[in-house]
Order: structure tokens, then sequence, then C-alpha cells
């Protein structure tokens, strides 16, 4: 221990000797440690924003449960992937035996032509019960502390309509239109709704298509008394698979040829935009880990070349190459050690002041902007720094190693 604080202290003094060298290696450690970190905290706030998105604004809920192989059949044998009446009423009842669950609601997804009675657009719809819907939408607005008004759709002919489709068809609240499907069997049918209101789904692709309609009505545009799936809200949606497992298990008395499905399987959007970050995350923590390494490798050369003859003088009296090896090694451990300090101080103020401008912008494929948040968590920023701490070490070792085995004599006539 001792000897560990003599070197902490001869690296210490090392370092302020030469302040504006040390200076320019703290700021490139420290930089890129606010890289890393702002870049893991907006990434952060995106995952949780497509999660309540895929969630809510997909309406995907937390567990859907159909009948097995329903993505792949159901749009050529609607019928026989359909859950009927008693089907829906017994799995209702097994899940909602589930202390873990909050409820249980069913829908039916469909698609035809929306009519104004001038003109037709192709949609594509989910029949819902509004009083389920509203109840997530109520749980993330509680999380995210965003107003999400309740969806009104008090009656059974009330419909809601994506925004651009609605003013793609010249419809406002109160206005009438007409559904037209085909129902189970196949027959054409037809109902009529009332606009009771419009929702921005958030996505350019399905805001110009997407529509809501009464669950009831919606077995009445599809002649059927059952339902598509039923999704799952859980209390706690941690470890989101061991809960799929567990409904798993609890379905297994009803005989029926079920398959459950998590909202992250379910979402067209998290996975493939969580992995285009995590491949940019990659990229900018390649580069940033590059330059970081380079200072150091660079700072500690510098250091070594101007402080041969001592290094001659030293092992002259006697030290070890291992000691010479961790002397330097020390150095850059307090380079990384305060790089890092600074890194964390800057992260915080930074964070704060992109926080404090709520900034917003508009994404690729997105119909509605999104906030520009960092969400700084301790955790995250404790890993990225005791990552930090070896990699000054390691840095340090290149040069540290060079200056070790120099021979005596070289390193005392060393100009």
């Amino acid at each position: 221990m001792k000897t560990m604080m003599v070197y902490l202290t001869l690296g210490l003094r090392n370092i302020l000797k030469n302040k504006r060298r040390s200076f320019v290696t703290l700021f490139s450690l420290a930089a890129g440690f606010s890289a890393i970190a702002l870049f893991t905290g907006y990434t952060s706030f995106v995952y949780q924003g497509l999660a309540l998105n895929a969630i809510s604004g997909e309406m995907l809920g937390h567990l859907t449960v159909t009948k097995r192989d329903y993505a792949r059949g159901a749009q050529t044998d609607p019928e026989r992937y359909f859950l009927s009446a008693a089907e829906m009423a017994q799995i209702v009842a097994l899940l909602e035996a589930d202390p873990a669950v909050d409820f249980v609601t069913p829908r039916i997804s469909f698609q035809g032509l929306l009519s104004n009675g001038v003109t037709s657009v192709i949609f594509i719809g989910e029949g819902v019960v509004a009083d389920h819907v509203n109840r997530v939408r109520q749980s993330v607005a509680a999380e995210t502390d965003v107003s999400l008004p309740d969806l009104n759709m008090r009656a059974d002919t009330d419909a809601i309509l994506g925004s651009d489709l609605a003013a793609m068809m010249g419809l406002s609240k109160g206005d009438s239109a007409v559904l037209f499907s085909s129902s189970l069997v196949g027959m054409a049918n037809a109902v009529d709704i009332t606009v009771a209101d419009t929702l921005n789904t958030g996505a350019q692709a399905t805001n110009d298509k997407y529509l809501l309609l009464p669950f009831v009505q919606a077995q009445n545009l599809l002649d059927t008394d059952g339902a598509s799936r039923v999704l799952v809200m859980l209390k706690d949606a941690t470890d989101i698979d061991v809960h799929r497992q567990r409904v798993e298990q609890l379905l297994l008395p009803s005989g029926l040829d079920l398959e459950v499905k998590t909202w992250v399987e379910m979402s067209n959007s998290y996975q493939p935009i969580r992995n285009l970050f995590n491949m940019i995350f990659i990229f900018i923590f390649s580069i940033v880990l590059t330059i970081s390494i380079t200072s150091v490798i660079n700072t500690m050369g510098m250091v070594v070349v101007e402080r041969t003859r001592e290094i001659g003088t030293l092992r002259a009296l006697g030290m070890h190459r291992h000691q010479v090896i961790n002397l330097f090694s020390c150095e850059g451990l307090l380079l990384a050690l305060l790089g890092g300090v600074i890194g964390v101080l800057s992260t915080l103020v930074l964070a704060a002041l992109v926080n404090g401008l709520d900034m917003t912008y508009l994404p690729p494929n997105f119909s509605d902007r999104v906030a520009l948040k960092v969400d700084v968590q301790p955790l995250n920023l404790l890993l990225i720094f005791l990552f930090f701490l070896p990699l000054g070490v390691a840095a340090a070792l290149v040069p540290a190693w060079n200056a070790s085995r120099r021979r005596i004599v070289d390193a005392l006539g060393h100009v």
C-alpha cells in the first residue's frame, strides 16, 4: 500500500509538471467519456419512448395471445385463426386469475375501404374496448408526464381516425362515413361510423390508414362473436420473458393450441430501431476508444522520452523493470481517473442543458415530433467510468514497457 501511494504521488507530480500536455490529454479523455455517456443516455431515452409507443401507441399491450401461426395464416384463412367467444372467455378467465395481470382485453384486426360518399381509400382497423385503451394511455401518461387525452368512443358507431387519414378524406369530428370489409366467411359487409376524434399514430406508414372502432362494431363488421387475439396488460412488465412463460403455463389447461408473444416481438419498429442505434453506438465507441488510447499513448510516450535519463538513474539505483512499468501505469491510471471525473461532471452539465432546452425533432418515417432528451443513469456513468480506468493503464503500458527495456547505460547517456 505504501509503495502504491509513492507511485501515485510521483505520478501526480509528473502530471502537474507539464500542465499544458496533461490538460490536452484530460480534455480528450473527458470529451470521449461525455460523448459515450451522452449518447448512452440519449439511446436510453429513445428505447423508453419506443417501448411506451409500442405498448400504447401501437396498442400491443405487454403480451399477445393468439392461435398458433396466427400471423401467417390469418390473411388467407381468418375464420380458422379467430378465437371464438367461448375460447376468448376461457382465456380471459384463466389470465385474470393471475395476480400479476392488470387486465385482459380482446382485439380484432381488420382492413377494408373507408368511404366519405365521394371517394374511398384503404384502411387498417383495430376493434378495441375504449375503456381498456384509455387505461393504458393513462398509465403511459403517468410514467412520462405527457398528457394523453382519453379516446372518445361513447357509442358503438364512434370511430377514431388517424389524423392524416381524416385530413385526406376531409372528415372532421361528427362527420359520417362508411366502412366496407369482408366477413370471416368472405361475404361483403358494411357499417356506418361517426368520426368521434382523430389521433396521430406517430408513424407515417400508418397515420394515413389507421382507424379504431369499438370492439362490438368491429365484430358486426366481420360478422363474428370472437376476437383475433387477446392482449394482456401486466402490473409490472419487468422480465417480460418470464411473464410470457408463466402465461403460457396458465393457458395449458385450456387445451387450445395458443402462442404468446411479447410486445418486443410484435412491434414492427422497436427491435429494428434498437439494432440501428446499437450499431451507431459501436461505431461511436470505436472512434472514441481509438482517440482516447492514442492520446494517452502519445502523452506517455513523450513523457518517457523526456524522462529517459531519469529512468536510467532510477534503474541504476536498483529499481526493477516491473517497478518502472508500475510507475508509468499509475500515471496513466491517474490521467484516466481525472479524465473520468471531469467527464462525469461535464456529462451532468451538458445533459441538464439539453433537457432544459426542451428540443424536439422529427425522426425519419415518424408523423409527429419527438422530444430530444438525455436520460442520465448513475449505473451507466459508473460502468463507463470503471471502463476508463483500465483503459488509461493499458494505454500507458506500451511506452512503460519500452522504457523498462532500455539499457541503463543508454538511458543515462540519452540527450
